[in-house]
């Protein structure tokens, strides 16, 4: 599909603020190509929409977003993880994990155990409030990412995600390169 071609399928689809913004783009600059901002540009709103609305049933939980993926990370492994696994599993900063985890160990969601070779690392798992909290919110969230895709029917759920999956796989080996 050409640029030409998907700019006008968006246009039958329906215009969104982007589409909106790559216009503009095109009357100062219209010798550049735009396509690549209609991707990137509808990837970041549709981010910013979803992250947006998602957090509703978590502020309810009196959780950020990082808080709760951090719980998520600990329920998902099934194991104890070091401040720095958690880190890695959330894409965040050691700094910005030291800190939630400090809220989250005193609210009682997370516990700490010292390492018995290393009094330097310690091994951080749920409690049994962090685990319900998390499994309490869960189907919640999921419910609404389900009401969220279902614009898109099956076989069009199935395409985005691996073409995301596909992108998504190729930046974090590129970035991933750059790190080293």
């Amino acid at each position: 599909m050409t640029a030409a071609n998907g700019r006008q399928a968006a246009a039958t689809r329906g215009e969104d603020t982007v589409s909106a913004v790559v216009r503009q783009w095109q009357a100062v600059h219209p010798d550049l190509d735009t396509g690549p901002m209609e991707i990137i540009g509808r990837i970041n709103r549709c981010a910013a929409l979803l992250q947006q609305a998602e957090d509703a049933p978590l502020r309810r939980a009196g959780l950020s977003r990082p808080e709760f993926d951090l719980l998520g990370a600990l329920r998902r492994t099934g194991h104890e993880l070091t401040p720095g696994e958690l880190a890695r599993e959330t894409f965040s900063s050691g700094a910005a994990v030291t800190k939630r985890l400090k809220q989250l160990t005193e609210r009682g969601l997370v516990e700490r155990r010292g390492d018995t070779r290393d009094r330097r690392v310690a091994h951080l798992r749920l409690t049994d409030a962090g685990r319900d909290l998390v499994d309490g919110i869960l189907p919640e969230q999921l419910a609404y990412e389900t009401s969220v895709l279902a614009v898109l029917d099956p076989q069009g759920q199935g395409e985005l995600a691996g073409l995301l999956g596909e992108l998504l796989g190729r930046l974090e080996g590129r970035l991933g390169a750059l790190r080293v």
